[in-house]
């Protein structure tokens, strides 16, 4: 036999399975109603039976007997319709303990997962401003050494400027101002900037009519950013 006459037959054997099982819950279906019709008319029955007693008046013993013993059948009937009813849908209805179990270990996972997510972009949001901090410790640290080379350079005459040592410094000078700008560190405009309290810091105003007014003048010291952020303000001189 071929894989495919093996598949065809046990889809016929599945389809044949699942008519038989809707045929069971068909006739449970129906004896269910027919219980039910069963209950009303011993009720019936017994209302007429009631009346009929009233009217009459003498029925005899024995047939109270038949009546209360038709009753009593009918009575076990209904009750074994009842339970067959709560053994179909009572079960349905309540929830099984195994699945309310995965629903708590998934809804408890989901939330573990959420608070983790939420320690983890905190974490990295504390350990890059702990970075920048320091950064930024260290580098106005080392600024006033890049001040003091730039006073040394800047006051040496031209003769001065040609001979190896002043060559040396001067190398040596780039070079540190190199790394400083690799890192993120940069100078900030100051010599005919307007002024602008975020990065400069007046600390003299002069009278100048070839500067328009709110105009830096002159550079004391120089300021520098780390990244988008101040290290040191410029010292300058405002024209009014």
């Amino acid at each position: 036999m071929s894989k495919e006459d093996m598949v065809k037959e046990a889809v016929e054997e599945a389809k044949a399975k699942a008519a038989e099982e809707a045929v069971q819950s068909e006739e449970s279906a129906d004896e269910s109603e027919a219980g039910a019709a069963a209950q009303d008319a011993q009720e019936k029955e017994k209302d007429a039976d009631a009346a009929g007693d009233d009217v009459d008046g003498g029925d005899s013993a024995e047939e109270d007997s038949d009546d209360s013993d038709d009753m009593t059948e009918g009575s076990g009937e209904e009750d074994a319709s009842k339970n067959e009813k709560r053994k179909l849908f009572g079960k349905k209805n309540k929830k099984d303990k195994k699945d309310e179990k995965i629903e708590e270990l998934t809804d408890r996972l989901t939330r573990q997962m959420a608070e983790f997510d939420n320690f983890r972009k905190r974490t990295e949001k504390e350990k890059s401003q702990m970075y920048e901090i320091g950064a930024k410790d260290i580098i106005e640290k080392i600024l006033p050494i890049v001040d003091n080379f730039e006073r040394g350079l800047g006051s040496m005459n031209e003769e001065e400027k040609a001979t190896p040592f002043a060559e040396g410094m001067e190398k040596i000078y780039k070079q540190l101002m190199t790394t400083l700008e690799s890192l993120g560190v940069k100078p900030i405009d100051a010599v005919g900037q307007e002024f602008n309290p975020d990065f400069h810091n007046a600390v003299m105003h002069v009278e100048d009519e070839e500067l328009d007014e709110n105009i830096i003048a002159e550079e004391f010291q120089k300021g520098y950013m780390y990244r988008d952020s101040v290290v040191r303000h410029s010292m300058v001189k405002v024209a009014n």
